[in-house]
């Protein structure tokens, strides 16, 4: 199958990286929405020289303030006042396991309520984060769903017609080969339906993260990182093959990069090294396709989020929630590309996971100079020279 957002081509026309998963920048939570000062966002990412896709919790009482904001954003994407702000994202709400999510932003809409968000594909919403196995008996949602509460049958259609994708991630832990079956029914169900967009039909949350595995995929404290060589070690990955993951990392993560090596998904992956190790990252996108993979930051640039207060300790950079659950990361997108450098992921391959998959999955085009006032332009283009400088010195070294 031919990959689902098209042949792997360094553009003419360099494409700017993208933050395809973040949740705050400059001290600002982007899930206080009514307060996200857009413009102020806007020079914010043209002064790092990247694209974003602010990704934002929502409480079920803010359903009404969030569709105000959509409007919002759309209308200031319209007046050209915010080209580098590309779409907007929810993470949830209707999430098997909270993970890091605030429990309260956690809630099963409605029939009405779906239509409600969907329709807000028109004014730029590009995907939500949903958990394949909210209806299983292991999630929180089970028994608490009735029949004003539709299925994914009827979820996925609905949210495609408007042009909004799922994003697959928050897995239970209970059954891993039922949520690897429901993984592969919504791509299906995806694959069948009607698509009023562009790109990728399906993307996800971040692979290894907030699901059932076989391996430990990070290596957070001191006391671990001692054993980390000899566990990697024990993992071969060299070795490993898209076949086998089922065994090696365990259903759902071969599910997700079986689905994304076939084209028929967009799959997140997280460089940072502390959200997944580095070594383990960079051959999961070996095997899934640099071209079906994008790599995404989960960033939050302050310690609050989502309206829950956040801590950070000092064994590594993560932000963590209440109960030492990891809420989000820290490291901006640029950092997450040097990381991928020392794993030998550079030039073309280095741009696809940066900026090429994001671009063809969301349907994105290059910003013309015409687009963006005078200082924006030049501040842009600098950061875009210093980081194509990097790759190439990595490339040639």
């Amino acid at each position: 199958m031919a990959n689902l957002s098209g042949p792997a081509e360094q553009p003419h026309t360099p494409l700017l990286p993208v933050e395809v998963h973040c949740h705050g920048f400059a001290g600002v939570d982007f899930s206080e929405f009514s307060l996200l000062d857009l413009e102020l966002l806007e020079e914010i990412c043209a002064r790092e020289g990247v694209l974003s896709i602010p990704t934002l919790y929502l409480h079920h009482h803010r359903l009404g303030e969030f569709e105000k904001f959509m409007r919002r954003y759309d209308a200031t994407r319209r007046a050209g006042r915010i080209p580098h702000v590309v779409g907007v994202a929810l993470e949830g709400p209707l999430l098997s396991s909270h993970g890091g999510t605030p429990a309260d932003t956690v809630w099963a809409p409605t029939r009405v309520e779906w239509e409600r968000l969907a329709r807000l594909g028109e004014y730029g919403l590009c995907y939500m984060v949903l958990s394949p196995d909210a209806f299983s008996p292991a999630s929180d949602f089970h028994g608490q769903t009735a029949a004003r509460h539709p299925g994914f049958d009827w979820i996925v259609p609905t949210l495609l017609g408007y042009g909004v994708r799922p994003a697959l991630g928050h897995f239970t832990r209970t059954d891993p080969d039922l949520s690897a079956r429901l993984v592969k029914d919504i791509v299906d169900i995806a694959w069948d339906a009607e698509w009023n967009g562009t790109g990728a039909r399906v993307v996800t949350d971040h692979l290894f993260n907030d699901m059932p595995l076989n391996i430990r995929h990070a290596f957070r404290t001191t006391r671990a990182r001692t054993a980390r060589e000899a566990t990697l070690a024990s993992y071969d990955l060299p070795g490993w093959t898209l076949d086998a993951m089922d065994e090696i990392a365990g259903p759902v993560p071969a599910a997700i990069m079986q689905e994304a090596a076939a084209g028929r998904i967009a799959a997140c992956i997280n460089f940072d090294g502390e959200h997944v190790d580095l070594a383990i990252a960079s051959r999961a996108v070996s095997l899934m396709g640099l071209e079906n993979s994008m790599m995404m930051t989960d960033r939050c640039d302050s310690a609050r989020l989502g309206g829950q207060d956040l801590t950070q300790g000092e064994e590594n950079g993560l932000w963590y929630q209440e109960g030492g659950i990891v809420a989000a990361g820290c490291q901006p997108l640029a950092q997450q590309m040097h990381n991928a450098m020392t794993r030998e992921i550079k030039g073309s391959g280095l741009w696809d996971l940066a900026a090429g998959t994001a671009h063809r999955a969301f349907g994105l085009t290059p910003l013309e100079a015409s687009q963006l006032p005078d200082h924006m332009l030049a501040a842009t283009h600098a950061q875009w020279a210093s980081l194509e400088t990097s790759a190439d010195t990595a490339d040639a070294a």
